[in-house]
């Protein structure tokens, strides 16, 4: 998807008077398009077209690639312009330490809630294999991530994890046609739910703890690969 698709959808979202002159409310907007997959790594965000679609001025847009910077889902150039982040291997690594303290967390500590959108997530995740859809197994594998963060009921730890499977889903672009990466992975988000509804946190946190190490490694491998 361009950024002239996502100006046309934009376009057709009325903006929310308590929110259109703030920088928070541009940097969700254009980080929840980038966590959906519909910006790719290496799109120019253009500031004219953003600031007359969204109604905002140029002043809040830089606000909000500001916020979006300093998360490291965009970066400025000097001369040139604001793009959607290229992640680099120390970035993935960051990544999954950020992982690895707060997803077993989630799992040991967050009050008992509702696991359903864990498991519809994997449910979404097995459909997609089947039908052999590669994009939208990242996309529900993320789902489940996020929702299993969502547990905890707090708002900052949402935020964190938002935040951060923004970023993964840039590294997820360049794996788009790579089902050898999240296959496999469907099943062991199928067994912490089915540990965790059982109420063996410690081994459901012990699961997903190695399993976060070993994504790190083939991404990390991956990214490393030279491309041509």
């Amino acid at each position: 998807m361009t950024l002239d698709d996502i100006l046309q959808d934009l376009r057709r979202q009325s903006p929310d008077p308590k929110h259109a002159e703030t920088g928070m409310w541009v940097a969700s907007l254009l980080r929840e398009r980038i966590a959906a997959g519909q910006l790719a790594p290496g799109a120019k965000l253009s500031e004219q077209a953003l600031s007359e679609v969204l109604s905002v001025s140029r002043n809040t847009l830089r606000e909000a690639f500001s916020t979006l910077a300093s998360e490291h889902v965009v970066v400025r150039l000097a001369n040139r312009g604001v793009y959607v982040a290229r992640p680099s291997i120390d970035d993935i690594r960051e990544m999954y330490r950020v992982r690895r303290f707060l997803e077993p967390a989630a799992l040991l500590w967050s009050p008992a809630g509702d696991t359903a959108p864990l498991h519809a997530a994997v449910a979404r995740a097995r459909e997609s294999r089947e039908i052999g859809s590669v994009p939208d197994m990242a996309d529900a594998n993320q789902k489940f991530h996020a929702a299993l963060v969502a547990l905890t009921g707090s708002e900052r730890l949402v935020l964190q994890m938002t935040q951060v499977l923004a970023e993964m889903r840039l590294v997820f672009h360049s794996m788009v046609a790579d089902a050898g990466f999240h296959a496999p992975y469907i099943e062991e988000n199928a067994r912490i739910v089915e540990l965790l509804d059982a109420g063996f946190r410690t081994e459901a946190a012990e699961v997903m703890t190695e399993y976060l190490h070993r994504a790190e490694q083939q991404l990390v491998t991956a990214v490393s690969q030279p491309t041509g």
